[in-house]
């Protein structure tokens, strides 16, 4: 069993616009280009109901905790993928060359004044005895990223 995440957001928009933007094509690019990381890029998307899309996001490594840049050189390249029904998503991101994985369920409830977020999921890191702590690491590292992705997030909603 890995480290759990839990992260919800409120967004000003009713869960058909997220959606919309979740599926975007504009959208994802211009994400990937502010919070994506160097070198982030969309591999793309395909699909409508559920939608399908593929990036790759870097994680510099000055910006690794330190567990993780004791046992492993260089940026971290993850391949993240999203799937998106109506309301509801799956997410999965695996880093190259690490024996990392994070997994998890999305969902976009109504709410007044716009939708909700809500976001569970787990970071499993199988490597002995480290594994643990790294997990943590890694799960603190997504919570500073997912608050960037919805700061971009409501600021394109905002905008568009």
């Amino acid at each position: 069993m890995g480290t759990r995440i839990d992260h919800t957001v409120h967004y000003p928009r009713p869960a058909a616009a997220v959606r919309g933007a979740f599926v975007s094509e504009t959208y994802w690019t211009e994400r990937l280009d502010e919070v994506g990381g160097p070198g982030a890029r969309l591999v793309g998307i395909s699909g409508t109901d559920p939608a399908r899309v593929e990036m790759i996001q870097v994680i510099a490594e000055e910006d690794l905790p330190d567990a993780i840049r004791k046992i492993r050189k260089g940026d971290l390249i993850i391949h993240r993928t999203e799937n998106w029904s109506a309301t509801a998503g799956t997410y999965l991101a695996v880093v190259e060359g690490a024996p990392v994985k994070i997994h998890g369920t999305v969902r976009l409830t109504e709410e007044a004044g716009g939708c909700v977020s809500r976001m569970e999921g787990e970071v499993e890191v199988d490597v002995p005895l480290f594994g643990r702590k790294i997990e943590k690491g890694v799960a603190e590292r997504l919570t500073e990223l997912f608050q960037h992705e919805d700061e971009f997030t409501i600021n394109w909603l905002t905008q568009h």
